[in-house]
């Protein structure tokens, strides 16, 4: 079973910075793309950012210029820097896991951490 585990979410004033990790299984994460999501209270999970294998990232338009994701394989740990951050960028995150085995792909998330941003 393919564990995820987020840290690094709390409570900051709108303007702050936060960053986020995910610590993912060591045998795969070099290979698997990795992402974020969120859900802000009320509303969808929907798609912050990913970053492929080979290290393309791609972000939803509302955190472009503001979210930088980037991994460490050596650590097997996906970063989500957020920065200028927002009291609409309040959600729970989730880290996200994309992968393959014998073309069959496989799908994990993590359990979510939550992110205020209020004054």
């Amino acid at each position: 079973q393919v564990q995820l585990e987020e840290s690094g979410g709390g409570l900051v004033q709108p303007g702050g910075s936060l960053r986020l990790s995910c610590a993912g299984p060591g045998s795969i994460f070099s290979i698997a793309a990795m992402g974020w999501y969120r859900q802000p209270p009320g509303k969808q999970r929907e798609l912050v950012a990913t970053i492929t294998s080979g290290g393309m990232t791609n972000y939803v338009d509302s955190v472009k210029g503001r979210f930088t994701i980037s991994r460490d394989n050596a650590k097997s740990t996906v970063y989500l820097q957020m920065d200028s951050l927002k009291p609409e960028d309040t959600a729970v995150y989730y880290c996200n896991l994309k992968w393959s085995i014998l073309g069959a792909p496989r799908e994990y998330w993590g359990k979510g951490t939550l992110v205020t941003v209020s004054s």
